[in-house]
């Protein structure tokens, strides 16, 4: 009986010392999100440039920067990650939560991205690709809506409503080479900027 006493306390000091590290954890994933926004944001700009004929190459390019972006985030994301996994209050409630988050989102933006592709193929009809920023920035919204729910901070909630307000945006583009610029900058605001700030408040000691 004493032995069960002992466990039961134990199991308690540790659901308490995980709430403790919640609360005082601040969110990690500053880097990857400074990281998306600067790579797909200067993707996005590279692909309006060749649409827009200001560089003269071969319609499959467009195919293909997305390709080498998308590789360049994984090789970076892959090192991220590990140096994420040294710093303090990597295993706080709300870093589980939110990393796995964000990890569901970069799997669902990927698959899509994939089906798309598959669907224009298919079809010869590549216009199917520019519902790619409405996607992107929706599944962004959505992230940042668990984010605000896990930490009970009100500027990730606008972050969200902006990353939402913004997938209807770019949609209004559809068609038109201009909706690449217009989601490079909706990145900045929900991805880049947001990046900087969670970077900012990243502890220095252990929590």
């Amino acid at each position: 009986m004493t032995r069960e006493t002992q466990a039961i306390q134990d199991d308690i000091a540790y659901m308490r010392s995980l709430a403790h590290e919640g609360r005082h954890a601040p969110l990690l994933a500053g880097p990857i999100l400074v990281t998306a926004g600067i790579v797909f944001g200067t993707t996005s700009l590279i692909q309006w440039a060749i649409q827009s004929g200001f560089v003269q190459l071969n319609p499959w390019s467009q195919l293909w920067v997305w390709i080498v972006a998308g590789v360049v985030f994984a090789v970076a994301l892959t090192v991220l990650i590990g140096r994420m996994k040294t710093k303090p209050g990597i295993n706080s409630a709300g870093n589980k939560a939110v990393g796995a988050a964000w990890e569901g989102v970069g799997y669902g933006i990927f698959v899509t991205w994939l089906a798309l592709v598959a669907l224009s193929l298919k079809t010869g009809q590549w216009s199917w690709m520019a519902v790619m920023p409405t996607v992107v920035l929706v599944a962004y919204g959505s992230a940042w809506m668990i984010g605000a729910a896990m930490t009970r901070t009100r500027w990730m909630s606008y972050t969200a409503l902006a990353a939402y307000v913004g997938a209807v945006a770019v949609a209004w583009f559809m068609g038109s080479a201009t909706i690449y610029p217009v989601f490079a900058v909706i990145l900045l605001a929900v991805a880049l900027v947001p990046g900087i700030v969670l970077m900012r408040q990243e502890p220095s000691e252990v929590v």
